[in-house]
């Protein structure tokens, strides 16, 4: 069918077609045509952002929580610009995300026009791929496959610019029976042979490491994977971007891997002979020195993404597929082989690694000067909203501490910013986690630092009735910055200081105070600062349902995150406090 109607109209009707019921955006002149139509639209809910890298932001919290594409909307120029961090992040942690913006008409494109910018030529190597409309016929098709890019496949952020005449030219809708996007055919089922070979070296193995990445939460594989995990019995590290798709508190579970994870996770992945890599990359935050990372490791790596495959480590038996498809594989293979009488000793190994646990198990020091403990606050946090909540982290020591303190239980209960490392990411985020999950308990934990980047959008939570919880870890500093210029700068804080927390002492005034910004914002504003009070003001913030909530926890300034392996060093040199590394022959013998 058939219908006369402006660009314009053709774009929303076309959202409402894919099913999408949020847009998160800023209207401005190139895309006011749009705003028009959206005006009616009885399915497609509009939430007006302070900041357009807020509506990017908010559109990756709402994938998270639904894994759908979310949807943002600006204008041209600066409303496209301010989108580029959003889709820089989007693209790192392979987030679905459709972008759509508005252009200056096409006589003006290229004649540096007001409000002109060539935002796909800009955003090229940070999408999966993006689309500039002139034509008002191609504004359904193109919808159309913008979402199928997005979803499928690995999946990533599409933008789509569309020119201000198309929007506002007559055309016919028409939706596309089918799609024809020659060259893009994303290979989802594993080769048979790849994978029995995996199954093989498993049964071989005397030391080996399931290492599961972020692609394992995409592929909404963590069933699977469990299955895998008991029917091999094979430790399991999970990186940042997969916390909770595998139980925390699995026995299996030996923790984050990498620069802050923990000594067990570390030192299996540096000592394995076979690490099974699923839907992970081998990031330089997990191998450290890439040439002295898992010297003695034969790998197989699985990825949706054969781009990633032997990108960085050399993979021994490479397996493109989807995660889910591979590992139900596996599980199959497996079977066969332990039917067959083809199974893996790993007792001498578990007690290897249990030594490694019991010896420098996850711990922190309590302040020196009665001061509180972020890391106790983070983990007051986790006990007391419980598992079943999503926690939405910032970037930095809070991020690290989040990670490490709070039991992630659930695929999706811990969204963060991995690759990209966002600052501002936290609260336009969690925004958009409660809009698309909003029976769930959303915490934002957020640093100082992070919170005064993007904290506007309390504003469009309380204006919109979204009731997020925002526990800002105020230690008065860029702290994980402030952490390096402690450990790598003998202790020169140039330009750390933010002075949001400054000591009693100086009688200097907090700038700002987060608590009354957080009033200002129309939202309930709250301060910790000794440990007593902690469970109690937690619950204080739980109780109220109705408007978002803001804790001022303000803690210790010195408290570093441990363990830690220092940029550019090998993992074999992790230390689990200031100056104390772990005893590896120890641990061998």
């Amino acid at each position: 069918m058939t219908e006369q109607m402006t660009g314009a109209q053709s774009l929303i009707r076309s959202l409402e077609h894919v099913g999408v019921d949020v847009v998160f955006g800023i209207p401005g002149g190139a895309i006011l045509p749009a705003y028009d139509p959206l005006y009616d639209s009885v399915k497609v809910r509009h939430i007006l952002m302070r900041h357009e890298q807020g509506a990017g932001h908010a559109a990756e919290g709402y994938a998270y929580a639904t894994g759908r594409p979310g949807v943002c909307m600006a204008t041209s120029g600066p409303g496209a610009t301010n989108l580029v961090t959003p889709l820089a992040d989007a693209y790192m942690d392979s987030v679905p995300l459709v972008a759509i913006t508005g252009q200056v008409a096409s006589p003006a494109i290229g004649t540096d026009a007001f409000q002109e910018a060539d935002i796909c030529g800009i955003t090229m190597p940070i999408t999966k791929h993006n689309f500039l409309v002139r034509d008002p016929d191609k504004i359904a098709s193109t919808i159309a496959e913008a979402f199928h890019i997005a979803s499928t496949g690995r999946p990533g952020p599409v933008l789509v610019d569309i020119a201000k005449d198309a929007l506002q030219a007559q055309t016919r809708f028409s939706w596309p029976q089918r799609l024809d996007l020659p060259g893009y055919r994303p290979v989802t089922k594993p080769h048979g042979k790849q994978v029995r070979e995996a199954a093989r070296m498993i049964a071989e193995a005397k030391r080996p490491v399931l290492y599961v990445g972020g692609g394992v939460f995409k592929a909404g594989a963590s069933q699977e994977l469990r299955v895998l995990a008991e029917l091999t019995g094979i430790p399991v590290v999970t990186t940042l971007m997969a916390l909770g798709t595998f139980p925390s508190s699995h026995p299996q579970n030996l923790g984050m891997p990498g620069m802050h994870g923990t000594v067990a996770a570390v030192g299996a992945l540096q000592r394995a002979d076979l690490i099974v890599a699923l839907g992970a990359r081998f990031d330089d935050r997990v191998t450290g020195k890439l040439d002295s990372f898992a010297p003695h490791a034969k790998i197989v790596h699985a990825d949706i993404d054969p781009a990633e495959i032997s990108k960085n480590r050399h993979a021994d038996v490479p397996i493109v597929g989807d995660c889910r498809e591979v590992i139900a594989d596996l599980v199959v293979a497996v079977r066969a082989d332990q039917a067959a009488g083809r199974q893996g000793d790993y007792a001498a190994w578990w007690d290897q690694l249990n030594r490694m646990r019991e010896t420098y198990p996850l711990g922190y020091d309590e302040p020196g000067d009665g001061s509180l403990a972020p890391q106790y606050v983070i983990q007051r946090i986790g006990q007391i909203v419980g598992p079943e909540a999503t926690y939405v982290a910032g970037v930095g020591q809070h991020q690290m501490w989040a990670a490490q303190f709070i039991d992630h239980q659930r695929p999706g209960s811990f969204v963060n910013s991995g690759g990209a490392g966002t600052m501002g990411f936290a609260v336009p985020a969690a925004l958009g986690a409660k809009v698309g999950d909003p029976d769930r308990a959303i915490w934002a934990i957020d640093g100082d630092g992070c919170f005064q980047m993007t904290n506007q959008e309390l504003a469009t939570c309380a204006v919109e009735g979204i009731p997020i919880k925002v526990a800002v870890i105020n230690n008065g500093n860029l702290g994980m910055v402030r952490q390096w210029q402690t450990l790598f700068y003998d202790g020169r804080y140039s330009n750390t200081n933010l002075q949001t927390a400054p000591p009693p002492e100086t009688k200097k005034v907090r700038i700002p105070d987060f608590a009354r910004l957080a009033e200002a914002y129309g939202c309930v504003g709250l301060r910790c600062e000794r440990a007593e009070d902690v469970d109690a003001t937690i619950e204080k913030a739980m109780a109220v349902d109705d408007v978002p909530v803001v804790i001022d926890f303000t803690v210790n300034h010195d408290s570093m995150v441990w363990p830690m392996v220092a940029a550019g060093v090998s993992n074999d040199n992790i230390q689990y406090a200031r100056d104390m590394a772990p005893d590896w022959d120890d641990d061998e013998e």
